[in-house]
């Protein structure tokens, strides 16, 4: 069906003090038809412990889920194999981090590395930042190939203390880096050499307090856009690729201002031709929707869509764009929204995943 969309769920199966319940299973495989709306589980696998977050290979035949538990000193990041002939997920391997409270990762976009984010928690172990890995022919992880850690603090003392690398993104072009380092208010640029290897570009910084989280790119490359999470703002921010250094354009907030005190930002996500960007409030339990001028990068507030659910920690939309899915931790359910592609708009459509404590989503076609 040419509607038809794989969408990857990571669920919280462990009980972790900074999180409200683990009513999960794991990672579960689902089908979804764009024109019905209808979704079909094809898989599920509950021996992976907490996949906060996963990424996709666009076929959608590897997975790589983070497992983010509490006390471990390192995390792991694990590899599977979706076969859709099947409907199976398959075990392939797995690898340390290097760090604790693992965040994030993303596949290189050549296919041949995973770059793995560690938040970090107290001190010891390894306590790297930012870690690769290669990818091997059958879809597992080699041992890491290159590591880097970062220093400082921010300015808020409970949730500043220490460096947190929350996500890692690479520029459209590839082969250059971005950690959005919640605990040093920067986004710290590296490139990535054939053999894995980092060499720091630059670092930008935003302003203190903010607590940068997510990071969505502009198709074109010329423009990066952050989810803040303590200061409950989005920065558009203008790209140089080569030197990896980012300058701001503008920022704005992502709630109203009577609720900015008990929100706290999420995920961030560009609609296919860039000219919407969409970002989850948790808290304000919403998704914040900007236009985004083509030629300036600006941004204009268009709503604040319900998120259909309680606590959207992540977003996801369908490659054609016209669905984005809010996976609403503690509404254990995983909502699926309309969006008008012409108004950027979103609009509940009352169907949803019934998944316990969704952490993560992604979708392919």
């Amino acid at each position: 069906m040419q509607d038809a969309c794989l969408v990857f769920v990571g669920s919280l199966n462990r009980e972790a003090p900074y999180f409200q319940g683990a009513r999960g299973v794991g990672i579960g495989v689902y089908s979804f038809d764009e024109e019905t709306l209808e979704t079909r589980k094809l898989a599920e696998t509950g021996d992976v412990d907490n996949p906060t977050f996963l990424s996709v290979t666009p076929g959608g035949s590897d997975v790589y889920a983070n497992s983010e538990v509490f006390t471990w000193r390192e995390g792991v990041v694990s590899a599977y194999r979706f076969d859709r002939q099947t409907g199976t997920l398959s075990y392939i391997n797995k690898q340390p981090t290097l760090g604790s409270i693992t965040a994030h990762n993303t596949v290189t976009r050549d296919g041949t590395k995973l770059l793995v984010a560690n938040y970090g928690m107290g001190e010891g172990g390894p306590d790297r930042s930012l870690v690769v890995y290669g990818l091997r022919d059958d879809g597992g992880l080699t041992a890491p190939l290159s590591s880097v850690a970062h220093s400082g603090t921010g300015p808020d003392a409970a949730r500043q203390e220490r460096p947190h690398a929350h996500s890692v993104t690479e520029t459209i072009a590839g082969g250059v880096t971005m950690v959005a380092d919640l605990g040093i208010d920067r986004l710290v640029s590296y490139r990535i050499g054939p053999d894995g290897g980092l060499t720091r570009l630059a670092e930008s910084a935003l302003a203190p307090g903010a607590g940068p989280r997510h990071v969505a790119l502009h198709p074109g490359g010329r423009f990066a856009f952050v989810m803040n999470e303590l200061d409950s703002t989005v920065v558009s921010l203008a790209l140089d690729e080569a030197s990896g250094r980012l300058t701001e354009i503008d920022t704005k907030p992502a709630v109203p201002a009577a609720a900015r005190d008990g929100n706290h930002c999420a995920d961030i996500q560009i609609s296919p031709d860039g000219r919407f960007l969409y970002g989850s409030n948790r808290g304000h339990d919403s998704v914040v929707v900007f236009s985004v001028d083509q030629q300036t990068g600006t941004l204009a507030l268009v709503d604040h869509a319900p998120c259909g659910g309680a606590t959207p920690r992540n977003l996801a939309l369908t490659p054609s764009g016209r669905h984005l899915f809010s996976a609403n931790q503690n509404a254990d359910r995983t909502s699926i929204l309309a969006r008008d592609a012409a108004t950027g708009r979103l609009t509940d459509t009352g169907r949803f995943i019934d998944i316990g404590t969704p952490m993560c989503v992604k979708i392919v076609r």
